[in-house]
């Protein structure tokens, strides 16, 4: 019989201050913050660190409150706990600043928490057959997580001082995290071996090179050298554009500048196929989505296409923007545009069939050169044109794009490969870049070993520490220069004239097909160009070690199904949503670069020529074969990983696995649902784990919460889970219901009430809920249904929801909770109501006496917070309403603030937590439907509940409380939610 570990309660199970944990998120998303370890290399849907970071403290700290059996006691009295969680709540606020993330102090405290916390256990398992091996307490467990991707949570385990390893089966995935935590560590606290660059005048020759400063100092020295070579290699392919008088015709702001030579930044191209018009289809005509080069005010400019007997050219203006700029040549969605010779419209199967067929050409609109006060726009010139037809790439990526129709639109279009992407000068420059990295790895080590580093010839993926891993280093960071240049340097990036800059090929997890692109000057040195990707690999290089860490990590590859890294390791993880993002074909796009300048560095790791897809744990119709398969194929996978990862996991801690919600994820009007969710707790459920906690994470920026109108939610769920005990019992479907009945009540006041957490949020409430539901679920080895079979995690999920949704109050409350649902407040049939308000148990005449309704010609509507008297006195009213009470309460707050609805609530205190719960139910509903005005009202009221509440008391309560119109009984009527006893009785 196997020995049950003594493993007290994390904080994780228990207690999150959530609100500073979300507010830190947001504020990272905020531009301005500075150099980022996320900027070294673009991954998608990448965790925020302070999340990260909060969610592996709160895993690794025991929680102080009183538990006991499994065989041992730990912790204090209630009062002392709660006393307790205060402090380590000051740890994790501080912990989670955004200026906090490197600081010594604040991360020192952290880890002595996490320190004392594992003593602890191991003074609880001093006994257990196994102490020696997983309990000594002078050696921290080690940190693994299985599905890496962008490296965060991995870089986190090992700021927080635990050994850090990173797994993938994605090449590029590993690569980002080698870079992350396996490569600066290593070469901590090291002087720069390159010579000075020329431009750093004053170079602090005593400075102290902490972390991975002297690091990042050789990634920005040897990329210039990179620079240097590249401008005699291929600098005739970017030359200067001179201002001609013609250039300069109609040209106010040219004329000073005739004779000049001015620098370019980049040009603007416009795709072309030839026109339908049989008059005209020896004319490539353009296909262009905006003329509008910018759109600053007093920097206005733009292109103007002029027609002629035989063709077109293209003209630069300034001044004021002409009407249908903005539109460029479309001509709608079907129609796609309109032939500039001819005015006929071109469709997309007319430009698709051109482009299958090779005819998709190219033509440029404009050039972008650099003026003494900013931008200049130029019209484009013919020496310009000649230049560019100059560049014959020698070498292409010749990987095919996937067939995936909803990310990838261009090989319907003719691009199939990802060398089709870029124009052939930007391959060349590409190529250049990739091949002079590979050059310049040579000279590091050289310089490396007269610097004093060991010549011991072994190379960084056999885990070298000498000259020769170093200059491979320098390589892998110069690498992601190149991968950044390709991500703003290709034919699907964008110009956006309001900023008057280059947008990105990722603007969001897919590749579209655009029609108008800027093409930058690589060899430049403003905007996009080498140096400043140069410069941003090592700004960002340093952000991650900026002082010497304990512990090197370890990245490698390998498939989360069979990996056997986990054994004995804390383990946090983000696995992949379902079909939210397919990595492999996404990341595609660098790895074909990252493999021609780095195969030399990691022979193993870029082997095969594509990214490894076919075990992916994304569930993709295409790859799979339909929906149906895909669907399985991902539960069986997940299923088997995650089981895997449990089973090795260190049994003393919880596992953490993060879950990212799309918006339309709990549109269904049963509640939170979505086949991902489902199918991945499905997954979760079936590897054998109990769930004993949910924590809803918001880490968007709070413009685009409700206030913009979006449909807005918590962007992650964190799942807390624990391996479930091997003699778990079963238990029917009615015991199940009955125990949910017992345990979400409280643990919905909990929430809604913040206990020892920050209150959920209204718009989080329905994923927080899930915790205690799935915690109940998931402890038993199966819930049976009534014919025997296991229930699905699906029928849970409803049973959980409904508890949510069947909150009851008196009659008028649930016909108006209903009739909100189905028409808001928009009108409805009278007769709708009628059958409605009877099955309910009140009628629309007493509706209309209660004051919430408004009918007349055959409808009927509820009326708006807005509508409703201020003038109004409860006590005078003999029918009042929960929804009344709420509405009424609205329009007091919004009109007289915290003290209008705080004098009202004074009178209803009785009716307080019904009026509360039907505000959250009614913002959920509000954010379900996208209603973001209405839902923004509710919100407003329950995060100042707390504030009301005390207006109420200043005012002093009622002697009297409002009693609610019902048709039940008297003494019933007096509680609005006590549905289940009056309908016993």
């Amino acid at each position: 019989m196997s020995i049950r570990i003594r493993s007290p309660k994390k904080l994780i199970e228990v207690a999150l201050p959530l609100d500073a944990i979300n507010a830190a998120c947001a504020h990272e998303k905020q531009p301005g913050i500075g150099a980022h370890p996320r900027g070294l290399h673009l991954w998608w849907a990448r965790r925020p660190l302070p999340a990260s970071r909060a969610v592996l403290f709160s895993q690794l700290v025991n929680d102080p409150g009183y538990q006991q059996g499994e065989g041992f006691k730990f912790g204090v009295s209630k009062a002392k706990a709660a006393e307790a969680r205060e402090r380590l709540f000051k740890i994790i606020e501080d912990l989670v600043l955004w200026e906090n993330t490197n600081n010594e102090s604040v991360l020192s405290q952290a880890q002595k928490e996490i320190e004392k916390s594992w003593k602890e256990t191991c003074e609880l398992n001093r006994d257990h057959p196994q102490a020696e091996e997983l309990f000594n307490p002078n050696v921290l467990p080690a940190f693994h997580d299985p599905f890496s991707g962008g490296g965060a949570i991995p870089l986190e385990a090992q700021r927080l001082g635990l050994k850090s390893y990173a797994s993938d089966l994605n090449p590029v995935a590993v690569t980002i995290n080698k870079a992350m935590i396996e490569i600066p560590p290593v070469f901590s606290d090291r002087r720069p071996v390159g010579k000075v660059r020329p431009d750093d005048k004053q170079i602090e020759m005593n400075r102290e090179w902490k972390g991975a400063s002297g690091l990042a100092e050789d990634v920005r020295r040897y990329g210039y050298w990179v620079w240097n070579e590249a401008q005699k290699l291929i600098g005739h392919l970017y030359p200067q554009v001179e201002v001609t008088s013609v250039l300069a015709s109609n040209r106010n702001d040219l004329e000073p500048l005739i004779g000049n030579k001015l620098n370019v930044i980049g040009w603007v191209w416009a795709r072309t196929v030839k026109s339908p018009s049989p008059a005209y289809s020896h004319v490539d005509v353009p296909l262009v989505s905006n003329f509008i080069l910018s759109s600053k005010a007093g920097k206005e400019a733009y292109v103007e296409p002029v027609k002629n007997s035989d063709g077109y050219s293209f003209i630069v203006k300034t001044g004021s923007i002409p009407a249908g700029a903005n539109v460029g040549t479309t001509a709608g969605k079907r129609a796609a545009f309109i032939c500039l010779m001819s005015g006929s419209p071109i469709d997309y199967d007319y430009i698709r069939s051109e482009g299958k067929a090779g005819r998709m050409g190219q033509r440029l609109m404009a050039i972008i050169a650099e003026g003494k006060r900013g931008k200049i726009y130029l019209s484009p010139t013919q020496e310009q044109i000649d230049i560019s037809l100059r560049a014959v790439p020698a070498w292409k990526p010749e990987q095919r794009l996937p067939h995936n129709p909803r990310d990838f639109k261009t090989p319907n279009y003719g691009l199939t490969t990802f060398g089709d992407l870029f124009t052939p000068r930007q391959l060349v420059a590409m190529n250049t870049f990739c091949d002079l990295v590979k050059s310049v790895i040579k000279n590091v080590e050289k310089d490396a070993v007269l610097a004093g580093l060991s010549d011991d010839g072994v190379s960084l993926e056999d885990g070298g520490s000498g000259a020769k891993a170093y200059s491979q280093a320098i390589g892998v960071y110069l690498a992601f220069a190149i991968d950044r240049l390709a991500d703003y340097g290709s034919s699907i990036a964008t110009w956006k004239s309001s900023g008057e800059q280059v947008m990105q090929t990722y603007k969001r997890q897919a590749i579209p097909m655009t029609w108008d692109f800027p093409e930058s000057n690589f060899l430049g040195q403003k905007a996009i160009c080498w140096l400043n990707a140069v410069e941003y690999a090592s700004e960002n290089l340093n952000s991650t070690c900026p002082t010497k860490r304990k512990n090197a990590g370890v990245a490698i590859q390998a498939d989360a199904q069979t990996q056997q890294v986990s054994q004995g390791k804390v383990i946090s993880t983000d696995p992949p949503y379902y079909d939210n993002i397919g990595y492999a074909d996404l990341s595609e796009y660098f790895y074909v670069w990252l493999r021609r300048s780095l195969h030399d560095v990691y022979p193993k790791l870029f082997n095969a020529l594509t990214v490894p897809k076919d075990k992916e744990l994304v569930a993709t119709p295409y790859r799979h074969g339909g929906k149906t398969e895909a669907e399985s194929f991902f539960l069986k996978g997940m299923k088997e990983a995650i089981q895997n990862l449990v089973q090795q996991a260190h049994p003393a801690f919880p596992v953490t696995i993060y879950y990212a919600f799309k918006q339309n994820e709990t549109e269904d009007d049963k509640g939170t649902s979505s086949t991902g969710w489902e199918t991945f707790l499905q997954a979760v459920v079936e590897s054998g784990v109990a769930i004993t906690g949910t924590w809803p994470m918001r880490t968007e920026l709070s413009n685009r919460m409700i206030a913009s109108g979006t449909n807005a939610l918590a962007s992650s769920v964190v799942l807390v889970c624990r391996k479930r005990a091997s003699d778990a019992p079963t238990v029917g479907r009615r015991e199940f219901i009955r125990e949910l009945n017992a345990v979400l009540p409280a643990a919905l006041d909990e929430m809604t009430r913040g206990g020892v957490n920050s209150p959920i949020a209204p718009v989080d409430l329905s994923q927080a809920i899930i915790g205690p539901g799935m915690e109940v679920f998931t402890k038993y080895s199966a819930v049976l249904e009534a014919d025997g079979k296991p229930m699905s995690v699906k029928t849970a999920l409803r049973l959980i929801n409904r508890f949510l949704a069947e909150e009851d109050f008196d009659h008028d409350t649930q016909f108006c909770l209903q009739w909100f649902d189905h028409y808001g407040w928009s009108s409805g049939k009278f007769g709708d109501a009628d059958v409605l308000a009877r099955a309910k148990g009140t009628s629309v005449d007493g509706l209309r006496e209660g004051g919430v309704v408004e009918s007349s010609s055959g409808t009927l509507r509820l009326l708006k917070p807005s509508e409703l008297s201020i003038a109004w006195r409860p006590e005078t009213d003999s029918r009042v309403s929960i929804w009344e009470l709420l509405h009424q309460m609205i329009a007091r707050f919004y009109s007289g603030g915290e003290s209008g609805a705080g004098e009202l609530l004074a009178k209803a205190n009785s009716h307080s937590e019904a009026i509360r719960t039907l505000a959250y139910r009614l913002y959920t509903t509000c954010e379900r439907k996208g209603w973001a005005q209405d839902a923004s009202s509710y919100d407003g009221l329950v995060r100042a509940w707390d504030s009301i509440e005390s207006a109420a008391r200043a005012v002093g309560y009622s002697g009297t409380q409002i009693p609610l119109f019902d048709s039940a009984s008297p003494s019933e009527s007096q509680n609005p939610i006590n549905a289940k006893s009056r309908k016993k009785k």
